[in-house]
This record gives C-alpha cells, sequence and structure tokens, in this order.
C-alpha cells in the first residue's frame, strides 16, 4: 500500500484561504464546493498544514461517521475535502505531481480497505464466514487494483480498474439458524457488488471512485469474480497479449497475504517471460495503433475532442507504452523492471543503460508536464478527461492554471513535450526498416500467409520460388541475381530448410518470419565472398535452432541491425556460430554498439553479478542458470570486439581469464551459501589456477585447471570443504538451460587422480618440497591464486616462489624436462602434411618448456624469472639476464605471439585442434628449435 506522508509547505493558516480563494477562481468544482457550505472554507484551511496520510483519512472519516454519516456518504465527503485541498495545494505550489499522485493513490487504499472490512463483516453476519473446501481455511476477498491504482500513480478524477478474486471454492458456514449459506464465488458476487455501489453511486455527495471491471477474465462478459484457478485456468488458455500489458500494474489492495501470494505466483509467469520477449513489441505496436485509430475516429467527428493529452500522437500512453515494452520484454530476467510506477520504470531504464539518462530526463519532465496538464483539465468541473476544452475561456483557464499567460504558450509547449515523447516513441515502436534490398516489412511474413508477386522488381526474393513450379530452378535463379558463385548448392540447402519437418511444422506466422529474415539475409550474404555458402549453412542451422522461440524471429525482424551483426559474425567465426545457436538468448547483447563495444567494467561486472544471484537465494537452478547467462553475454562482447580487431590476443585472453576468475570466486561463494551445515560464514579456502588460466592464456572455449586449498582448524572443515569442492565441480560442469560454465579438470593435484579433492596449505607445502615430481614444479610456474581466501592465496604465492627458487641441478633437470617433453611428442605424433601449433616440435609446448626449464634453472640467482608476466616476456627477461642469446630469444617469443594468433585463428573457426601447412611457420618453427638445442645444449653442458 502507498503511504507516503506528503506535507504541504506553501498553504497553512491564513494563507490556504487566500490560495482556496485563487483556486476558485479556476476550478468550477471548487467553487461549487465551497458555496454549498460556508463551513467548508475553514475546512479547507484546517487541512493547510496536515499531511495527507492514511491516519488522518481514518480520523477524518470517523469524525463524519460520528456526526452520523453511513460510511458511503461520509467517504464521499471525505474524497470532496482531500480532492480540494489538493487542489488548492497543487495550483499554489505550480505543480506536485508525486503529492497528487501518492495522495489519490493512498486515499483509493484506504477507501476500498475500509469499505471492504464494513461489507464484509455484514455479509458475515447474514451469511456465516466462506471457507475454502481445500484448505478449510477463512476466505477474504482479494482486490487487486489495476492501471494507475495499481502503478501507484492514480489521478484526481480518475476511475479505477479492479478486479475482483477469491481463493478456493467452497460455502459459507452459517453459526445461526438465521444464516443463511451462500457458495463463496455467490459470496464473493454479492461483496463485489455492494463495493461497487458503495464506491461509485452518485448521490448527493457525488461518488467516492468510478469503478471499472472491463480488465477481468473475459472482460463484462465474464463472472464479477473469479477463483485464483479460475484466474489461473483463463490466463493459460486464453489470455491474451493486452492482457499481459495490464497486468504487469495489478497490484493487491485487499486481502489475505499467503492468498496474494499464491495469485501472484499465478499472474507473473503470465506477465513475464523466461526469456527476452521482443514478440511484446508488435503485440504493443498493435495494440496502439488501434487506440490511435479510434482516438482518429472520434476526433474526425468531434474536432473539438481533439488534443488528448492520454491518447493522441505523444501522449501518455505513448509514454506509459515505453515504460512498459521494456518490462514484458525483460522483466522475465530482470526483477528490478517489475515496478507498477511508470516514473519508477523510467528511472531503472537510465540506470541499466536502456535508455540514454537524457532521454530518460526529457521523458520524466514531459510526463511530469503531461499529467500536470490532465490534473488541470479534471480540476475544472471533477471529470474524467483527457482532452483540453473546445471552449477558448476554458482553454484560457487551463492555460493558467499551468502558468502560462495565454493558450498560444501551452499549446505550444505541449506540442514540444509531445514531441519527445512521440520521437522516443517511434525509435522503439515504429515499423524497422530492413536491410538493404531486403521486402519492406509488410511484405515479408507478416500476413496470415504468402502474399506472391508483391516483391520489388529489383529483388524478387525466395518467396514466389519456394511456391515455384520447380522450387530449386527458381531458388538457384535468384541467387544467381544476388551474385552467389555456387548459387545450386545454396539453392539446394534453403529448399530443404523450407521442405524440413521442423519448419513445417512450425505456425504459419513464424514460417512467414523465419523465410522473411533468410530473405533480408541473403543480400548480406551474398556479400560475404568466399564465405558465401558457408555463412548460409550456419545462418540457417542458427534459424532452424531457433525458430521455435518466435521472441528470437520477433527480436531479429524488429532490429535489422542485430540481423546484420549475426551474418558478420557467422561469415567470421564457426566457433561463433556455433555459440549463438546453442545460446540464442545472447541475440539480445547484438542491440545496442555503446555495451557491445565498450571496454569490460570487471568492478561492475561482480557487482552485478553479486546483486543477481543474491536476488534468488536458495534457487540453485536460477543461480547456476545467471552465472552462465552472464557469462555468455560477456564473452559475446568480448567476441564481437574480438572480430572487429577491437582487440590483441593477449588482451582477449586477459579479460577471459579475468572474467573466469569472477565467475570461479562467485561460485565458491555461491554454493557455500547452499550448505545446510557449514560451520563459518566465509569459507576458508581457495581455488588455484594450472594451465592456461593460470597463466592468463585462457581462450573461448578452455577448460580450467584448478586445485583446491583450505586452512581451517575446525573438525568439520575437511568433509565441508571437499562437499564444497564436488558441488563446485558440479555447479561449473552441469548442463541446465543455459548451457555449461566451463569444463574443470583437476588432475593436478597432488597425488593426481588418487590424491584428495581438497588439501590444507600445510600438506600441499609438504607434498610440493618432499613429493612432487618436476612436472608438478614446471606446472607451477603457470600457477596462482585465483579465488576465495585471500590469505590463503598469499600462503600458496609464498610456497611457489619458495619452490621454483630451489637450487637445482642441471643434469638432472634437463632430463627431466626432455623426458617429459619425448613422452608429450609420443603421445600426440605428427601429423602428415600437417603442422600442429601445440603439440609439434618447434611449437608452442616447446617454447613452454624451455621457459620453464629456465625459470627453474636459474630463479635461485634471478627470482625476477618467478614473476607472474607470461611466456613472451619471460623469453625475452631471459634474453636479457644472458640465460639465452638475446636475439634467439626475441625471435622466438615473435614465434610464440605468431602461434597464439593462428591457434586463436582455428578456434574461431571451431577447429579442435590448430593445424596449419608447415611451410605457413617454417621460420617460426626453425627459431623455436634452435632455441631448444641452444638451451639444452648449454644446459648439458653446464
Amino acid at each position: 500500500m502507498t503511504n507516503s506522508s506528503l506535507t504541504s509547505t506553501n498553504a497553512s493558516g491564513s494563507d490556504a484561504h487566500d490560495f482556496s480563494a485563487n483556486a476558485s477562481m479556476t476550478s468550477r468544482f471548487l467553487t461549487r464546493w465551497l458555496a454549498a457550505d460556508p463551513a467548508r472554507a475553514g475546512q479547507l484551511a484546517d487541512m493547510g498544514g496536515l499531511s495527507l496520510t492514511p491516519s488522518l483519512f481514518a480520523r477524518l472519516l470517523q469524525k463524519e461517521i460520528s456526526a452520523g454519516l453511513a460510511l458511503p456518504r461520509a467517504m464521499r465527503r471525505l474524497r470532496n475535502l482531500l480532492l480540494s485541498t489538493l487542489i488548492t495545494r497543487d495550483l499554489a505550489s505550480g505543480g506536485d505531481l508525486p503529492q497528487v499522485v501518492d495522495t489519490m493513490t493512498a486515499f483509493a487504499e484506504f477507501a476500498l480497505q475500509t469499505h471492504v472490512a464494513a461489507l464484509t463483516a455484514e455479509l458475515h453476519a447474514l451469511h456465516g464466514v466462506p471457507t475454502g473446501d481445500d484448505s478449510g481455511l477463512p476466505q477474504a476477498l482479494i482486490v487487486l487494483g489495476m492501471g494507475k491504482l495499481g502503478g501507484g500513480e492514480l489521478n484526481v478524477s480518475s476511475d479505477i480498474d479492479l478486479i475482483f478474486v477469491y481463493p478456493e471454492d467452497g460455502d459459507t458456514r452459517p453459526t445461526s439458524p438465521q444464516q443463511r449459506s451462500l457458495s463463496n464465488h455467490e459470496f464473493f458476487i454479492r461483496l463485489g457488488r455492494r463495493l461497487i455501489g458503495d464506491l461509485s453511486e452518485i448521490t448527493q455527495d457525488g461518488f467516492t471512485f468510478r469503478v471499472d471491471m472491463a480488465l477481468r477474465p473475459n472482460g463484462n462478459a465474464g463472472p464479477l469474480v473469479a477463483s485464483i484457478n479460475m484466474v489461473e485456468e483463463y490466463l493459460l488458455v486464453q489470455g491474451r497479449e493486452w492482457e499481459r500489458y495490464a497486468w504487469v500494474k495489478a497490484r493487491a489492495i485487499c486481502g489475505a497475504p499467503a492468498d496474494i501470494a499464491s495469485l501472484d505466483s499465478v499472474v507473473q509467469p503470465f506477465v513475464y517471460r523466461r526469456y527476452l520477449d521482443f514478440g511484446s513489441i508488435d503485440a504493443l505496436r498493435g495494440m496502439h495503433a488501434q487506440i490511435r485509430a479510434e482516438v482518429t475516429r472520434v476526433e474526425a467527428r468531434h474536432p473539438e475532442r481533439s488534443n488528448n493529452v492520454k491518447l493522441g500522437r505523444g501522449g501518455i500512453r505513448e509514454l506509459e507504452f515505453l515504460a512498459q515494452v521494456f518490462q514484458l520484454i525483460r522483466g522475465g530476467r530482470d526483477a528490478d523492471l517489475r515496478s507498477r510506477s511508470t516514473r519508477s520504470i523510467l528511472q531503472s531504464l537510465a540506470d541499466k543503460q536502456l535508455l540514454e539518462p537524457d532521454v530518460v530526463s526529457q521523458l520524466l519532465h514531459a510526463y511530469t508536464f503531461l499529467r500536470n496538464l490532465e490534473h488541470r483539465l479534471q480540476y475544472l468541473d471533477d471529470a474524467q478527461t483527457h482532452t483540453l476544452p473546445a471552449s477558448e475561456p476554458d482553454q484560457l483557464i487551463i492555460a493558467r492554471m499551468m502558468g502560462y499567460a495565454d493558450t498560444a504558450g501551452l499549446l505550444a509547449e505541449l506540442d514540444r513535450q509531445r514531441q519527445v515523447v512521440s520521437t522516443q516513441f517511434d525509435a522503439i515502436f515504429a515499423e524497422k526498416e530492413s536491410p538493404a534490398g531486403a521486402q519492406p516489412r509488410s511484405q515479408t511474413g507478416f500476413q496470415p500467409g504468402f502474399q506472391p508477386g508483391t516483391q520489388p522488381a529489383a529483388y524478387p526474393g525466395i518467396h514466389d520460388a519456394l511456391l515455384a513450379d520447380d522450387p530449386l530452378d527458381a531458388l538457384e535463379a535468384v541467387l544467381s541475381r544476388l551474385g552467389f558463385t555456387e548459387a545450386h548448392e545454396a539453392a539446394r540447402r534453403l529448399l530443404s530448410t523450407w521442405q524440413s519437418t521442423r519448419l513445417q511444422a512450425l505456425p504459419v506466422i513464424s514460417r512467414n518470419r523465419l523465410i522473411a529474415l533468410v530473405n533480408a539475409a541473403l543480400p548480406l550474404l551474398a556479400d560475404c565472398g568466399a564465405m558465401q555458402l558457408i555463412t548460409l549453412h550456419r545462418l540457417l542451422d542458427f534459424m532452424e535452432t531457433v525458430a521455435r522461440r518466435a521472441a528470437y524471429l520477433a527480436l531479429l525482424t524488429e532490429y535489422p541491425h542485430a540481423l546484420q551483426r549475426v551474418v558478420r559474425m557467422m561469415s567470421t567465426s564457426d566457433w561463433a556460430a556455433k555459440y549463438l545457436t546453442r545460446h540464442p538468448i545472447l541475440l539480445d547483447e547484438l542491440l545496442d554498439d555503446r555495451t557491445l563495444r565498450a571496454a569490460p567494467d570487471w568492478p561492475a561486472f561482480r557487482l552485478e553479478l553479486q546483486r543477481q544471484l543474491a536476488a534468488t537465494p536458495g534457487d540453485t537452478e536460477r543461480q547456476m542458470d545467471t552465472l552462465r547467462e552472464m557469462h555468455h553475454a560477456q564473452t559475446l562482447r568480448l567476441l564481437a570486439q574480438d572480430i572487429e580487431g577491437d582487440l590483441s590476443v593477449e588482451r582477449l585472453a586477459d579479460h577471459l581469464s579475468t572474467l573466469a576468475d569472477i565467475l570461479v570466486d562467485q561460485t565458491v561463494l555461491a554454493v557455500w551459501n547452499t550448505l545446510p551445515q557449514r560451520h563459518c560464514e566465509i569459507p576458508k579456502f581457495a581455488v588455484i589456477a594450472y594451465g592456461k588460466l593460470g597463466g592468463k592464456e585462457l581462450g573461448y572455449s578452455s577448460d580450467l585447471d584448478v586445485i583446491f586449498l583450505f586452512e581451517d582448524d575446525d573438525p568439520e572443515a575437511p568433509a565441508q570443504y571437499a562437499k564444497l569442492a564436488q558441488r563446485f565441480i558440479t555447479w561449473m560442469t552441469s548442463h541446465t538451460p543455459a548451457g555449461i560454465l566451463f569444463d574443470i579438470d583437476i588432475a593436478l593435484r597432488p597425488d593426481g587422480a588418487s590424491g584428495l579433492l581438497v588439501s590444507t596449505i600445510a600438506a600441499f607445502e609438504k607434498y610440493q618440497l618432499k613429493s612432487a615430481w618436476i612436472w608438478e614444479h614446471q606446472a607451477l610456474t603457470r600457477a596462482r591464486f585465483c579465488a576465495g581466501d585471500t590469505n590463503i592465496g598469499q600462503r600458496f604465492e609464498l610456497l611457489r616462489l619458495d619452490v621454483l627458487r630451489q637450487p637445482r641441478e642441471a643434469a638432472p633437470l634437463l632430463q627431466e624436462v626432455r623426458t617429459m617433453r619425448d613422452k608429450m611428442t609420443r603421445a600426440h605424433p605428427a601429423k602428415e602434411g600437417r603442422f600442429d601449433l601445440k603439440q609439434d616440435r618447434g611449437g608452442m609446448i616447446d617454447i613452454e618448456f624451455i621457459v620453464q626449464y629456465l625459470v627453474l634453472r636459474h630463479a635461485s640467482a634471478s627470482p625476477q624469472l618467478t614473476d607472474d608476466i607470461g611466456n613472451i616476456a619471460l623469453l625475452k627477461l631471459a634474453g636479457e639476464l644472458g640465460l639465452i642469446d638475446a636475439a634467439l630469444a626475441g625471435t622466438a617469443a615473435d614465434a610464440y605471439r605468431v602461434y597464439r594468433k593462428l591457434q586463436h585463428h582455428a578456434r574461431l573457426q571451431g577447429e579442435e585442434q590448430a593445424l596449419v601447412a608447415p611451410e605457413r611457420i617454417a621460420t617460426e618453427a626453425l627459431a623455436v628449435q634452435q632455441l631448444w638445442d641452444s638451451v639444452f645444449g648449454e644446459a648439458a653442458s653446464a
């Protein structure tokens, strides 16, 4: 319930009388109200400095009832006093929208709750208490406020949109022979009818609120009240798109909290989809078109009703649609967008960068202007109007209420504010232009069926071709005209897609949308050069996968530039194509260039991830999906920047490694909070990264090599941390609807597969100093603290330095390293005619082994070799220290950089192994082999 403490600082004491006198010169309602009873001027003056809160409403209402008035009449008199007070204050202050709408909302809630309580007591006395058949519990009416009442932004003369719901069927239970039992349904119908009458019947004191029940299930043709089960069945079976828009505002004013929660669990899935629902744009566009058509019709027949500030062009309704389309699209995934207040949602759009802050500021200013004007139109006669009056004298009154000297000034400002709204409305809702060469949208599948023969002559498209007697030849002809070099093969794939069982099983509108999107993409595909056919295959694989989700087709239809970006990404990278196909929800990330091309803000990412995880405590499935969704979204942004050439391979690896660090850290904390008998609030537990993550060289699909350490004397600690590690691996590797996070490799833990899953830092230290193999010390050169307890991380780093800086004899070390390298060579035999960038001699592993050997051999004398600076920098450092030939070190470092770029390119093309023609890297491989011979030859002689 809205319960704002609203105090007028502009009107008190005798000043209030002056304000009311000025207001009465502009508000005919106030003039009539004051003239009807000389005592009212004093009542109005007494209201001057009071806070307009429910406690005041209750005192004033009781005063009227104590004077002998029945509740309905007392409520009407209270309403008239409050309205007069608001008119006086609002006009005196020059406009105070929050005070007006908050007060009217609070009063509507007060009136509903008061009347429902009184009427319920009367009906209980006549018929007994309604009781649920299933629960055996007493039943109470749930009154839902819809529209501006639900949003907490009620007008001064607005009707209130209500829906009546009761929890469950059953009967009343009489407690005396005089009481007559009723079914719960009949009981609440009687209660609802009497409530409407008590609020809306016009008497000598007017009305409290007009009541509109048209938004209930089945509208005016449906029953006045419905059980929760009836509401659920209706929304599931018959609920229409426009009703989702209406139910966004639904808010319970009366009812038992548990029953309200049950109803919310029914309504929320209907209103908010778990996926991004871009189909809402077209639905709201259609609803708006119907509203505009009706307004245009009325204005044509009644020109005096022009300038409708609510329903007209750039009016309040368009502004509300602007806010609510974002709610319907994104509210299922972002609870922050489920506010019922238009003002609150607009501000959230700025905070989340969904709209530019300056645009939101303009929209909020326009909203305030339009709502203030709406109130002044209603102040005139307490009429539910949204249209400027026809008479010039009344127009001048309204202008002066708004602070303008004449009507022309008001109308000019009205035009400016409506232009602000309409411009932004068109930017979101106007029919989108298709990519160059594509069909106009009205001809691309939004009709119930095909419209053959409507395509522009310059580009006939594929619709007619698919309906031709010989569709394969017809498609080939179309593709040839577009410039496809392998038009026959492309035509075969298009036809097989069209004839596939999956596509033919789609609803007609989805089938037509998909073909329309393919049609729009063909000119883009034709520009892909040698990648035409490959990109077509990738795109059609993607389209066939997402076709069952109309929202994805709607997104690509609404935002042609997103389709262009999809084609570009797929032409560049098979990995990107497969990634989008597995995670089509990421299409949303392709809409905003600012977000897509912005450098990652990792502290902000961490905070947002923390916030989203904290929003769903105890919901393991949702938290796992949250981790995956945020990982996928950030990965796609990095991929887009990578494809555009904004990131070097090294910088990309840094970003991907930082992303993994954050996800690992937050997963550990989230998993720990799921353990029911954890012995401490923050786990004394750390994750240590090895391999590519340890060396900050992570790629798009790299797995994570990790080990788990803890330092905790509690007797329950070993079991608790083992459970934490097990669940951590499960959270990371499990397939959910959002995919997986990472594959996890824990083979590098002490004693490998036979070792414990988690180790104390002391046991790990003992193992490394006493029992570890040389290859395990090699692995330590690329190990670092990744996440968890920083104290353990610091101890690990000190141990790592201690181990790596131990003096070592050259010959045994040489033999160990070469033996391990030989094992790896035998395990990965060379492929004839192809060079494996990672495994073959002269490749990446040779360089990594050289660096690891140099660190282990010389770190005791040159401790800077243990710095975590990466292989390229370590090679150059070794050259500067005179440990290897500086020129050869530089050449090998350059070779490593070339290898990483080529390996990265192979990954982008979806290749599991990075294989190239030997001549492609002959110079680099020779340099690495020379360095290998130089390093190990020197070591042998030493």
